[in-house]
This record gives structure tokens, C-alpha cells and sequence, in this order.
């Protein structure tokens, strides 16, 4: 019966190949010391930053690296000391809670986001990656049917190489890790449909008219990154960075952006 609800329940989601679907079938979400070590590479090659107290991750979200999980109509947050993420983190699971919804009908329920080492949990790895940003935890659904299509889709997103999942037993939840440039790579293929964005209101945006070009100017907010805004505006990160001879990705609140025109 299994393979029958796996193929019903995919096409709701991703479109993928009989391949993959072989692929995913063969997969576990179980967690192994390869995976944690695999996990941690991910983090490094990232170049990832591993916060170490609170302080750390509040200076982290003042400057833009990283972005609050507020919830919305379709997911909510309990339990988290600290609700930012990576700004790919939060692609990831607005889209998820998204199409959860649709199918389950409830709300997806985010329980951990990043936590500095200082809060370190007893049973958790010394290589965890949760002080980087990059890993949620997700409330294991009561009802079986949801419980069915959480665990097929993530398996499902594991096969593309852009998240790795372990379902936890105690307490039960699932452990998400998504790796930035994979997902983000991933998400535009998708279509980016949903974004940081969609928890703020527009109307606090400042986007006036520049002389140069035909550019417009977009004043940076709280939480933004310089790929959300290249995919808000239609443009990518190194044509932002080429307009505003950055040298870097970094931004800042209150920073001023050109945006190039549109070809």
C-alpha cells in the first residue's frame, strides 16, 4: 500500500522523476553518526557561523543573518527560546507549512530554531548544528495520514541533496537541516513562491524612483538578506552586488540598495 500513497501524495508537491521516487523509497529518516558528521561539513563548507549565547544570536538578527520564524496562517511556533533562522530555513518551511496545510488541513508546528551552544541540550551531538541557524525541529503530527505525508515529503526533499531529516523519538519530532545554497538553488527551480517577505508588510518598505539608469533605491529591513531581495525584485545577488559595488552579501537595517531596472 505504501507505494500507492506515495504517489498520490507527491504530485501535490514536487514534480519528481520515477528516479528519485526509487530513491526516496530506499531512504529511512533514521539519523547516524555519518549523518551528523555529514551535517557539520555542510555547516562548514558554508562558512557558517556557530553562535555561542543569546547575545550572539540577537546581534545576528540585528544585522540581517538572521530572520524570525513569526508564524503565520499556516504554521506556528512553540517552544523556541529562540525563533530565527537562516533566511533558505525560512523559505523552507513557510513553503512546507504551506503545502502541509493544504493537505492536512492544521497548522505545522515549528518547536526548535536556532539555539546557541549556551543552551546545548543534554542528549544533543557536540557537532549539532542548531547554533548555526540552518536546522528546525518540526512537532511530529498526530494524525496518520499528516504523519505520513510529513515523513514521504521530506524524504522527498532529502533525494534532491537540499535538507537532511532524522525522526527523533524522544520527545518525537523531526530534525530538519536544510543546506543554504542547495535549497536556495532548489526553491528558485520551484518557482520561490514564498518568502521571507511574506510576514512583513510591504508598507514599510521605502522604494523610490533613482536617477541612475532607471533604478529604484529599497531601503533594507530587519531579517532581510541580499537573496531575498534579489528574488523580491526579479534580479539576482551578484547583479545587486555589481550595481552597489558590494564587496560582500553583508547588509544592514536602514542600508540604502539600488535596484537595477528590469531588461
Amino acid at each position: 500500500m505504501r507505494p500507492a500513497r506515495f504517489l498520490l501524495v507527491l504530485p501535490l508537491v514536487f514534480s519528481l522523476s520515477l528516479s528519485t521516487a526509487r530513491i526516496v523509497d530506499a531512504q529511512t529518516l533514521r539519523g547516524s553518526r555519518a549523518s551528523v558528521e555529514r551535517i557539520h561539513r555542510q555547516a562548514l563548507n558554508h562558512d557558517l557561523h556557530f553562535y555561542e549565547t543569546g547575545a550572539g544570536v540577537r546581534r545576528a538578527v540585528a544585522a540581517g543573518r538572521l530572520v524570525h520564524l513569526g508564524g503565520d496562517r499556516n504554521y506556528g511556533v512553540q517552544g523556541a527560546n529562540y525563533p530565527y533562522v537562516l533566511p533558505a530555513t525560512h523559505t523552507f518551511v513557510t513553503r512546507l507549512a504551506t503545502q502541509y496545510r493544504s493537505y492536512c488541513g492544521e497548522k505545522l508546528v515549528v518547536t526548535s530554531a536556532v539555539r546557541p551552544r549556551s543552551f546545548r541540550l543534554l542528549n544533543s551531538s557536540e557537532k549539532s548544528v542548531h547554533p548555526t541557524g540552518m536546522a528546525v525541529d518540526l512537532r511530529k503530527p498526530a494524525r496518520a495520514r499528516c504523519l505520513t505525508w510529513l515523513r514521504t515529503t521530506l524524504l522527498a526533499l532529502e533525494a534532491t541533496g537540499t535538507i537532511e531529516a532524522v525522526e527523533e523519538r524522544n520527545p518525537p519530532h523531526f530534525h530538519v537541516v536544510v543546506f543554504p545554497r542547495q535549497y536556495e538553488r532548489y526553491a528558485r527551480g520551484q518557482g520561490g513562491e514564498v518568502t521571507v517577505a511574506a510576514e512583513r508588510p510591504r508598507a514599510t518598505a521605502s522604494r523610490a524612483a533613482s536617477p541612475a539608469g532607471g533604478a529604484t533605491t529599497y531601503r533594507v529591513r530587519k531579517g532581510d538578506s541580499l537573496w531575498e531581495i534579489a528574488r523580491r525584485h526579479g534580479t539576482s545577488v551578484e547583479q545587486l552586488k555589481r550595481t552597489n559595488n558590494m564587496k560582500s552579501s553583508k547588509i544592514v537595517a536602514g542600508q540604502r540598495i539600488r535596484i537595477p531596472s528590469a531588461k
